[in-house]
């Protein structure tokens, strides 16, 4: 049985049909066509998944789409402004926290949330913020450089 909902995916509202047991990242990347994130190990394991659930992170593969009704979600297509890179976005490539690009994703999100919490975060604060997103290509240094970097006046 289909349920129909509304779901609301960075700032604009989306009406979908959704079966029970659909996740939020099946009905975000396949019902509304937006595919910045993406299905790593479909555990809750990597965090290439995150997306932000009233500002804060969720592994969108374990989280169901229906529970989603009536909060914001963010994706990281949200993060950039009128097609501007979020100085986190430039900052990842600035720092060379982007390799293959695939956690890419997941790292925004979480460090979105963590400077969204915590706008002068320790490198410690930053390590465990992303502990739940695994790289297996840039060693995480590019990545917390890159958090570590973000003016702090712009966030």
């Amino acid at each position: 049985m289909r349920s129909s909902v509304t779901l609301t995916v960075n700032a604009l509202s989306y009406p979908v049909e959704l079966g029970p047991r659909t996740s939020l990242l099946a009905a975000v990347r396949d019902a509304i066509g937006l595919t910045g994130a993406k299905e790593g190990c479909d555990d809750s394991e990597c965090g290439a998944c995150m997306m932000l659930l009233d500002g804060k992170p969720v592994n969108s593969c374990s989280y169901l789409a229906l529970q989603a009704e009536g909060n914001e979600i963010t994706t990281v297509e949200g993060l950039a402004d009128d097609g501007e890179l979020s100085p986190l976005q430039s900052a990842f490539l600035e720092h060379g926290g982007v390799q293959c690009g695939f956690c890419t994703p997941g790292m925004l999100i979480s460090a979105t949330a963590l400077l969204q919490a915590n706008p002068r975060p320790t490198e410690d604060d930053v390590r465990i913020a992303l502990s739940g997103n695994l790289c297996r290509c840039t060693g995480y240094d590019g990545i917390v450089k890159a958090v570590l970097s973000v003016d702090r006046d712009v966030r």
